[in-house]
């Protein structure tokens, strides 16, 4: 497996573009995005955890009921969320673009994001949905495009594409995803794409991206919140030409489950350290804990921690704050047998052994933490159960950026 360009256009098959249509004021930012398979697909996605939902979810949730779909049309500039006509918006814009593709309006994935609770209307889709189909390409501008096109409060484009082998065809995989604030583990706030030409079957597919998000999107945290909005969807044509794949057993699924688990593990990366006023990644690695799920409640206590977030801001080794993330974790991990350090591209520093600090050089442990990249590595000696949560340090810039997010 290896990283290739272009994004979400680079599998076989599929089309993409981001225009301005005027659901955002300001007409330098694009708002509106379309990503296109020229063969229907197997199609499955995972949603936001939280009661309070987008429209756009439960329309996409119909669409998506036997399994495919050739289209994506997503927005930003407004979340269409608690909106009493939210639904006739979202389906109406779901019929305005397949009249513009000539397919199904069933066959469509639609998602919006933004401020929620705001007014929505249809005058921007039915003015922007035919000059973006009439634009779409396959080139990593236009992948671009289209990933601008569901940013909010990001700073940083957001994509990633692999090539692997399937049945001795070369298959691709490719993904965009927006989210930089309101998000915390158990799908986060975030819109994302991931496009394939590897043949799979719906049911299967289903199944692949449940597993892959337990292990990237469900340990992402930047500020503890839950969206209204998050989905994660994803489109296999089969353009590549490899047997499809029926069976979780198989050779070929655990090789297409790693590609995915790759895109969906780097993104949550990038998204993490591009969190709302961040300036570093923070990373929880939980080892030698007593299964995998004491592990990974382990790392997003830890990972979610306002007062760690904090002190990796100042660069400052208080490591106590991680032992007592672990200690409201909810588990039955022995606090007295934590050991515990600090690591980026600047060293590694160990502050606790045996629930207990140990002397260390704070010198040592500021440049360690002055890096954009942090890994805090915690062993539980108390197992072989293992896993990652991704994060970012708190800073002043994030309540400037939410104290004024409507205005």
């Amino acid at each position: 497996m290896k990283e290739i360009s272009n994004g979400v256009v680079a599998p076989l098959g599929f089309y993409a573009n981001g225009i301005h249509c005027g659901i955002r004021q300001n007409k330098s930012k694009i708002d509106l995005s379309v990503v296109y398979s020229e063969k229907l697909a197997s199609a499955a996605a995972v949603y936001t955890t939280n009661k309070v939902k987008s429209s756009t979810i439960y329309v996409t949730k119909d669409n998506l009921k036997d399994g495919k779909a050739c289209a994506f049309i997503g927005n930003s500039g407004n979340a269409n969320t608690c909106n009493a006509d939210g639904e006739e918006i979202a389906r109406k814009t779901c019929e305005i673009l397949a009249n513009n593709l000539k397919i199904k309006k069933e066959d469509i994935i639609v998602v919006s994001t933004g401020v929620i609770g705001l007014p929505m209307a249809i005058e921007p889709f039915e003015k922007g949905i035919p000059e973006i189909v009439k634009d779409l390409g396959r080139t990593q501008k236009h992948a671009s495009l289209a990933n601008l096109g569901i940013m909010t409060t990001d700073t940083v484009e957001k994509s990633v594409a692999v090539e692997f082998m399937l049945d001795g065809k070369v298959c691709k995989m490719g993904a965009m995803t927006k989210g930089s604030g309101m998000i915390a583990p158990n799908m986060a706030t975030m819109l994302c794409l991931v496009t394939t030409d590897a043949a799979i079957k719906s049911n299967v597919l289903d199944i692949a991206l449940k597993d892959a998000v337990a292990d990237s999107f469900n340990m992402l945290s930047v500020d503890g919140d839950t969206s209204t909005n998050d989905t994660l969807a994803i489109m296999a044509n089969g353009l590549a030409g490899n047997k499809e794949i029926d069976d979780i057993t198989s050779n070929d699924y655990k090789v297409f489950l790693e590609a995915l688990k790759y895109v969906t593990i780097n993104l949550a990366k990038k998204m993490a350290k591009d969190g709302e006023g961040a300036t570093k990644l923070v990373m929880a690695h939980v080892y030698n804990a007593k299964d995998t799920n004491e592990a990974k409640v382990v790392a997003k206590s830890v990972i979610n921690s306002s007062l760690l977030k904090a002190a990796m801001f100042g660069a400052d080794a208080n490591w106590g704050r991680v032992l007592c993330a672990i200690g409201y974790s909810n588990t039955d991990c022995d606090i007295f047998k934590v050991d515990m350090s600090f690591k980026s591209k600047a060293g590694i520093v160990d502050t606790c052994k045996n629930g207990a600090g140990i002397p260390f050089s704070e010198e040592i442990a500021k440049k360690v933490l002055s890096e954009d990249e942090i890994t805090i590595e915690i062993n539980l000696n108390n197992g072989k159960g293992e896993a990652c949560a991704f994060g970012c340090d708190l800073t002043y810039d994030y309540v400037k950026i939410n104290g004024d997010y409507r205005s």
